[in-house]
């Protein structure tokens, strides 16, 4: 009898990050392709099975891959030549993928030295990219990797990045892929590497969301058969463990972990089986980084730190976020700043705008392209919609659910915007209304008050509002808005947005008008 080793390595989610830093202040941080080529290369050293997937959601968000969209898209894509130096096997596709476009994603494909997988996004009826699956070899053992993205993405993506695909269900193409290539391809592992994450507890199977098909990883584990590793992400969840026989494994996200899943196979003269499974999130911390991968996107990297450090204009006042929890709570002068940018640009007098990250810090007193994208981190448009105002209350309730009352009589953030994945881009602030929001009051009764120049929104009226794409299409559980009537769209990114109006203000007066607040009576 002979045993075959296999070490499959995983990155998911890594959004743009390879060198280890947070661009925001350049403070090193252990994350990053970077630091997970050290540990791609110490395996292969060590053994000669090594596969290597990327899960999806990796060539878009940072400034140096807003920089390289933006500045410098005619030349070879930085992350895709990163993952070509660290010999990747097979990416595939993300919902983040399509944030520049298809073309732009197609581009990035065109460069790769390695297939990208996704069995149900299609063009014209066949697969984006040509492959639902791959299959390799290892010393006699088969092994097969079916490409599986949540087909949720309609319902956040501008729809002329995703014009001409369709995005069938995940879970039932999965299921149809897996029987083909158990049938066809007769694979001793069958892995599934699916751009979605789990829907359930893990133990105990209860809901963990609202089920709308965006994330299903606990139903492929418990009715599809035959598969037997899923390779997670999208939740920027670190998970390893194993589901009803599957082996399972989702890495967190910006490459803070590398997913490896160590299997033994038994080889004799009536087959091959698998003997053992055994997952492991890889922690980075006393990683070292690969000076090569660095090397390799120094001009990009040059170019990229030039352009965050060029001054932009000069703010009056206070827009800094000292605490981003308060500034939920409490009305601060960047949401209003950001409302108003929006607002300017489109021609309208009612916006909302989110606090998307904790990390987030407002603006200081001479603010940089730097300071914009680490506040504004998503290449977001702006949509206006003509909504009733029963709508703008209904997306007044949905956020007004972001809070919830201790037990200590404190306003604490909802469990659910926070696990299994942090949702705070899914609480909204609104310029142009007046609102009070109780949060001590049953969800769905929370607004109060609602007025607009001191007089009752209507019920039925109709109200022009700016917001950004991803809202604008009900992305967030904001159903409010989807199909609604689309007034203008502003194709221009909300980053230069910003910084065009700083550069054309040059001073701006940071200002309160305190046109809402959340109390708990």
């Amino acid at each position: 009898m002979e045993t075959v080793r296999l070490t499959i390595l995983q990155t998911s989610d890594i959004h743009g990050h390879i060198l280890p830093l947070i661009y925001s202040t350049n403070e090193e941080q252990c994350l990053g392709l970077a630091k997970i080529s050290t540990v791609i290369k110490k395996e292969r050293n060590e053994h000669d099975n090594v596969l290597l997937i990327d899960n999806g959601d990796c060539i878009q968000g940072t400034p140096l891959t807003y920089y390289y969209a933006k500045k410098a898209a005619d030349q070879k894509n930085p992350v895709i030549a990163a993952m070509n130096a660290l010999g990747y096997d097979a990416a595939v596709i993300g919902n983040h993928e399509f944030n520049y476009g298809s073309d732009f994603l197609k581009k990035a494909a065109d460069q790769s030295e390695f297939p990208w997988l996704s069995a149900n996004i299609k063009e014209n009826g066949e697969p984006l990219l040509g492959k639902p699956y791959i299959m390799k070899n290892y010393c006699g053992v088969k092994v097969a990797v079916l490409g599986v993205t949540t087909h949720y993405i309609p319902n956040w993506e501008d729809p002329k990045h995703i014009k001409e695909l369709s995005f069938h269900d995940a879970f039932q193409s999965a299921k149809h892929w897996t029987e083909y290539i158990r049938k066809n391809e007769l694979p001793d592992l069958l892995i599934v590497s699916y751009h979605g994450g789990f829907e359930r507890d893990l133990k105990t199977g209860e809901p963990t969301e609202v089920l709308t098909g965006e994330n299903q990883a606990y139903q492929f584990c418990h009715e599809i058969e035959g598969i037997d590793v899923l390779l997670t992400g999208h939740q920027h969840r670190s998970i390893s463990g194993e589901i009803n026989g599957v082996t399972v494994i989702q890495p967190g996200f910006n490459g803070r972990f590398a997913g490896k899943i160590e299997i033994t196979f038994s080889v004799n003269d009536n087959g091959t089986c698998v003997k053992e499974k055994s997952p492991l999130l890889v922690d980075l911390t006393m990683i070292e980084t690969d000076q090569s991968i660095i090397e390799l996107i120094q001009p990009f990297e040059r170019e990229t730190q030039k352009w965050l450090d060029q001054p932009i204009g000069k703010i009056n006042g206070n827009m800094l976020i000292e605490d981003p929890f308060a500034a939920r709570m409490v009305k601060t002068a960047f949401i209003e700043f950001i409302n108003k940018v929006q607002m300017d640009a489109s021609g309208t007098e009612i916006s909302n705008t989110a606090l998307f990250d904790n990390s987030s810090r407002g603006f200081p007193e001479n603010p940089t392209m730097r300071d914009i994208v680490s506040n504004y981190i998503y290449p977001n448009t702006l949509k206006v919609l003509r909504l009733k105002g029963r709508d703008i209350r209904a997306a007044l309730e949905r956020s007004a659910s972001y809070f919830m009352c201790g037990e200590d009589g404190a306003v604490i953030v909802n469990p659910k915007f926070q696990d299994p994945k942090p949702q705070h881009y899914n609480y909204d602030m609104w310029e142009g209304i007046e609102y009070i929001l109780d949060v001590s009051k049953p969800i769905g009764e929370r607004v109060v008050l609602l007025e607009k120049e001191g007089k009752p929104l209507e019920h039925d009226g109709e109200y022009d509002v700016v917001m950004n794409n991803y809202r604008a299409s009900g992305g967030g559980e904001y159903t409010m808005f989807k199909g609604k009537e689309v007034i203008k769209e502003v194709p221009v990114d909300m980053s230069e947005l910003i910084a065009n109006h700083l550069l054309e203000k040059k001073e701006v007066q940071a200002s309160l008008n305190h046109n809402w607040k959340v109390i708990c009576s």
